[in-house]
């Protein structure tokens, strides 16, 4: 590029906040004072040609430092009738020093700049000439400026392309100045390109987003009128089957809106209404979505009974439903009052979650564990609703089944809460003992969370997939055996055991409860048959043994029976009064006679080798007999032989037994010289029943030295606890259960282990009243106790 510069004296015209550049025709206002004078000085000056002045931009105040030689082409008015100038720009001037000239303006000399460019022109400035002209038609086509495209593409020069893009109007100022005082053709081209390539990136951005808009609002517009079609279209058609105008509420949208639910449940309904009404009514989702729709809806989210905080009439209505059970009732209770006295406070909701309660009723059959849970909802004014989980082998069955399974249903823990209509009711958990676990999964496992105080305010339902609630439902779980129950499960409840009942509690609940029920159903009334005390207590202890009152409830209803069939068939006149005398003649004799009213000869310790012990199965406490002989050392093996369906902890007492005896014989003035030549037999009756457990030591102990010894073990013995290979009796569990077993059975002594001692205080007061219980340490001092004397022996049963 070759440089050859021009010194020139010229008037300033200020711009301000403007630029105008080279090649640019511009009309100015005369009006300004400034552009006036500057217009005046150069009319005055000039001699030939036309006036020049300098076009210098004016920022803030300050000048920059190149301006634009410009010429006065034409002096008028201008369209809004004011004087005005019409200037175009020619060429760029290195502004100089100040000088003196005619007029008011003020007069600078500069210097020009000459623009050329080396002809040819390089490569590169060609590819940006032609990349130019395409950013700049394509803005221009956008813009709709047609007519400009061609007088674009028919600019030559470098410097005249890069000026033109001072016509563009998103340009700043401080853009324009950086290319009016940029010399370089070349490095101005390339601002103009730079700066045309961003703006029509932000233009394609801000495109998208308005189209972006346009399209969201059209989509609104549109979806409400196929909305309002469709809402026509189901009228008409609900017309034509005849029926009325909102008859079936097909709208889940307004469903949803109107009903009182949870923040995350209405989105999640809101979510699945809109699937909903894209999908077409033959497809098989519609029916699966309208079918959670509806369990969603009819779910209780904010329903809840109020608890009633009268505690008194609490107990009085458990007492009332129930006899005895003084344990549960306790803890009911104590449950009640903490609830209302946090309620005072303001404390019903703590860390998200409620005051529920998870307990476990552990006992026999028939002791009113089922019944229970209802007295407690009735005793705490809430719904009562019963899970029955025995034999439920699927996992689904808790936790329900995946929307994606034809016929899926959310599990039983949701389906009581919808049955009971509010989120607060008393849920029985029926023999959760026998929930079983097979290749569909394990129930137990699902039920962790269900009864975990810590998680099951957010227990979340494979079915419904949002979080429901559970923390304030009182949850009782009923089984008879507390060892099937996983120990992880076990962990999670408060268990509270219900060990049997007493037989005075038998018939109060016979006269106050079975009598009444079974007289209703036999079709009798309470004057025509009147059983009399001595009777129930007949039936309670000579007719059944049982820790519950279900055989003896049956026991009832087949002496009804029976008394209104005699009446029918003329028989037997009513009114009737049923004495204990009476009940042979009615449904005959007793079953279970007490080990007391047993002839002595015909008592199973009527011979030396059997003693009476005690055992816990899944219907309560039981009474066990053990049996011992020698075999004939010629023809019997020398050992031990255990019989009687026995698990390995009762095979090994029976060793330890066994061993004892031989270790501590002479002590004991036994003869131990027989067991080494001769074979022992141990033996449990009832040998289809399997029989495990570590507290039949002592009476393995005792039946064997009672054979050795040829004492008997005296009438009316029991006894529990298990045998170290020392002679020390150790502690066993279930004593209660024992001790009621032992009344039951007529038995009047009961030997225990001294540690068992504190065990005592579970047991009622009739039941240790009747009982001479002997705490023991040492198997001399069962010996002692249980053996009869040896002037006693009955030699020809030896």
């Amino acid at each position: 590029m070759a440089s050859t510069s021009v010194t020139l004296t010229l008037p300033v015209l200020p711009l301000d906040d403007e630029v105008v550049l080279p090649g640019m025709v511009v009309p100015l206002d005369l009006s300004d004072a400034e552009v006036r004078g500057a217009v005046e000085a150069a009319q005055a000056a000039v001699r030939s040609g036309k006036p020049r002045v300098l076009l210098v931009p004016r920022v803030d105040g300050k000048y920059a430092g190149t301006g634009v030689l410009g010429t006065v082409e034409q002096v008028g008015r201008l369209s809004d009738g004011d004087p005005g100038a019409l200037i175009r720009g020619v060429g760029r001037v290195r502004i100089g020093a100040g000088t003196t000239g005619p007029g008011a303006a003020l007069w600078v000399e500069g210097e020009s700049v000459d623009e050329r460019l080396a002809d040819p022109l390089p490569g590169s400035v060609t590819e940006l000439v032609k990349e130019y002209k395409a950013l700049a038609t394509s803005w221009l086509k956008k813009r709709g400026a047609w007519q400009v495209v061609d007088r674009v593409q028919q600019i030559e020069g470098v410097s005249a392309l890069a000026d033109n893009s001072g016509y563009s109007p998103f340009l700043t100022v401080a853009q324009k100045v950086e290319l009016l005082e940029t010399a370089d053709p070349v490095a101005r081209l390339k601002l103009a390109v730079s700066w045309l390539r961003d703006h029509l990136a932000e233009q394609d951005v801000a495109e998208s987003i308005a189209k972006d808009v346009q399209d969201g609002v059209e989509k609104q517009q549109r979806e409400f009128l196929l909305r309002r079609q469709l809402e026509a279209v189901r009228k008409e058609l609900r017309e034509l089957n005849g029926e009325k105008d909102g008859e079936e509420s097909d709208d889940y949208r307004a469903r949803v809106e109107g009903a009182d639910l949870p923040e995350k449940v209405r989105e999640a309904a809101l979510k699945e209404v809109d699937k909903l009404e894209r999908s077409s009514d033959q497809s098989p989702e519609g029916s699966w979505i309208r079918t959670w729709l509806d369990t969603v809806l009819e779910l209780p989210w904010n329903e809840r009974t109020e608890d009633e905080y009268d505690i008194r009439g609490a107990r009085a209505v458990l007492d009332a439903e129930h006899a005895g059970l003084s344990d549960v009732k306790d803890r009911i209770t104590e449950y009640l009052a903490v609830r209302k006295r946090r309620s005072e406070r303001g404390m019903g909701v703590i860390g998200g979650r409620r005051g529920g309660a998870v307990l476990a009723l552990v006992g026999p059959p028939g002791v009113g564990k089922t019944s229970l849970g209802e007295s407690v909802a009735h005793a705490m004014g809430r719904k009562f609703v019963r899970v029955a989980l025995g034999g439920v082998r699927d996992e689904a069955e808790i936790r329900g089944h995946r929307r994606t399974y034809v016929g899926a249903l959310p599990g039983r823990i949701v389906r009581a809460i919808k049955e009971a209509g509010s989120m607060n009711p008393v849920v029985l958990l029926d023999e959760i003992d026998k929930v079983g676990s097979d290749f569909r999964g394990d129930p137990a496992a699902a039920l962790l969370e269900v009864l975990d105080p810590a998680q099951n305010h957010t227990f979340r339902d494979h079915y419904l997939e949002v979080e429901l609630d559970l923390s304030d439902v009182v949850f009782l779980a009923t089984a008879n055996v507390l060892e099937a129950i996983p120990e992880a499960l076990a962990d999670r409840m408060e268990l509270v055991r219900l060990d049997g009942y007493t037989e005075d509690e038998k018939v109060v609940i016979a006269r106050d409860h079975l009598l009444p029920r079974q007289l209703e159903r036999a079709g009798l009334g309470t004057e025509e048959v009147v059983l009399e005390e001595d009777a129930l207590r007949k039936l309670a202890g000579e007719y059944t043994r049982e820790a519950g009152v279900r055989t003896l409830e049956r026991s009832l209803a087949r002496l009804l029976r029976k008394v209104a069939s005699q009446h029918e068939l003329g028989e037997r006149e009513l009114p009737l009064s049923i004495g204990a005398d009476d009940l042979r003649g009615l449904i005959g004799r007793p079953h279970h006679v007490p080990e007391s009213a047993q002839d002595p000869a015909e008592r199973r310790t009527a011979v030396p080798g059997v003693a009476t012990g005690l055992a816990v199965t899944g219907a309560g406490g039981d009474v066990l007999f053990v049996e011992a002989s020698l075999a004939d050392p010629e023809t019997g093996a020398a050992g031990l032989t255990l019989t009687g369906q026995l698990g390995d902890v009762m095979k090994e007492s029976a060793q330890i037994a066994l061993s004892f005896l031989r270790s501590h014989g002479a002590e004991l003035e036994l003869p131990v010289a027989d067991l080494k030549d001769r074979g022992v037999h141990i033996h449990f009756p009832a040998g289809a029943v399997p029989k495990d457990g570590p507290s039949a030591g002592i009476t393995m102990t005792t039946a064997l030295a009672s054979l050795l010894s040829g004492r008997q073990v005296r009438t009316g013995v029991a006894m529990t606890g298990e045998v170290s290979l020392t002679g020390r009796v150790l502690p066993i569990g279930g004593v209660k259960q024992k001790l009621l077993a032992a009344h039951r059975a007529g038995l009047t002594t009961v030997i225990i282990p001294k540690r068992n001692e504190a065990d005592l205080d579970d047991v009622p007061s009739e039941v240790l009243e009747g009982l001479e219980v002997h705490p023991v340490t040492d198997v001399r001092q069962v010996l002692e106790l249980a053996l009869s004397q040896a002037e006693a022996v009955v030699t020809a049963a030896a």
